[in-house]
């Protein structure tokens, strides 16, 4: 071995190390959490280079073609033109090669905590836009994911608990085509048959203009009118899947040997649902739940397209749609951070609620 290409640690700082690794075998909660803990930092730089590299090889520059549009339509002086360019290209973050853009957007993104200009609303922030967009999308779908939630697991615990009646058979054989069904198509159905058919609820927007934003009955009301039609084509598919994996799990408890018991004990079959078989299913429900209520920066694009809801996913096809790349990135990087967020959460929870679960 090629001398100084190892060192033999100190006696004091092998007796630091020691001392370090012994309090955390006997500290195996700590351990646990400084593993997920940077697992999680890796997860998140790794995927917010991913990212960057994977929008900025998209063949074009945005400044450039937006110059040249106006260079052809009114005449502007080439050579003014290519300094306008350049002076654009350094504010967005565009001057240099790949390497030094990737340097200054994760110094603006880490130190600084700025995502630069939006190209589709110069010269607002990108975390400006993306702040207005963001409760649209918090409102509709964190709220849709609850609602789903929360009847899922009620009628899937039904549907698991009465397998042999009639009425489950049926509800989940319903679920299993309803499951299967994208939500935009849902959305056309509602929009065709509730919106333009009946005219029950409006085809379109967030909330009626004529209203003034805040928080007044008029403006909450027409929020909801608006909103019901988006949240109950997302509640509707979401709400079947929910039913699906409740009722699995609910099927692999009934009769377990300590509902038998239960049983034999006299107690009512509601209480033996309630109290034992229920709560079994609970923690890998509010996995799920945690893990999707993570993801619900993304927006439901689609969704959102077609009620021309301005929420996050809206936002996301207009921001592509002219190479926005610092609000592209801001959107992903969220919707990155939620995720991994969730999960180290979820990650750092379940040792202590469930005793099962080891510090692996």
């Amino acid at each position: 071995m090629i001398k100084g290409m190892t060192r033999e640690l100190s006696p004091g700082k092998q007796n630091m190390f020691s001392s370090l690794r012994t309090w955390l075998a006997a500290h195996p909660l700590i351990a646990y959490a400084i593993r997920r803990l940077g697992a999680y930092i890796l997860s998140l730089w790794g995927s917010l280079t991913v990212t960057f590299f994977f929008f900025h090889l998209i063949p074009g520059n945005p400044i450039a073609s937006y110059v040249q549009s106006l260079q052809s339509r009114q005449g502007y002086n080439a050579h003014a033109s290519q300094g306008v360019v350049q002076y654009y290209n350094k504010i967005f973050g565009l001057e240099g090669n790949l390497f030094q853009q990737y340097l200054h957007y994760m110094y603006q993104l880490v130190v600084k905590h700025d995502l630069g200009p939006s190209l589709i609303s110069f010269p607002n922030s990108s975390q400006d836009i993306i702040a207005r967009s963001l409760p649209w999308t918090i409102g509709l779908l964190g709220l849709s994911t609850i609602i789903s939630w929360i009847l899922g697991l009620a009628l899937g615990a039904l549907i698991g608990w009465k397998r042999d009646k009639h009425v489950s058979e049926w509800l989940t054989n319903l679920c299993i085509g309803l499951s299967h069904i994208p939500y935009y198509f849902v959305a056309l159905i509602l929009i065709f048959f509730i919106a333009y058919r009946l005219n029950w609820f409006p085809p379109a927007s967030a909330y009626d203009p004529n209203y003034a934003v805040g928080f007044n009955w008029n403006f909450i009301l027409s929020v909801i009118n608006h909103g019901t039609l988006p949240a109950l084509s997302i509640v509707i598919i979401s709400v079947c899947s929910w039913m699906l994996s409740t009722r699995m799990l609910m099927v692999t408890i009934v009769g377990e040997d300590y509902l038998t018991f239960a049983e034999a004990k006299g107690l009512k079959p509601r209480n033996i649902l309630n109290r034992y078989a229920l709560r079994n299913c609970y923690l890998p429900q509010i996995t799920g739940l945690g893990i999707t209520l993570g993801a619900i920066f993304n927006g439901n694009v689609l969704v959102e397209q077609l009620f021309a809801y301005p929420g996050v996913g809206n936002l996301f096809v207009t921001a592509i749609q002219q190479l926005d790349f610092n609000t592209i990135q801001g959107i992903v990087a969220m919707a990155i951070f939620g995720v991994l967020t969730a999960n180290l959460i979820l990650d750092l929870s379940l040792p202590m609620l469930d005793p099962r679960v080891k510090y692996y």
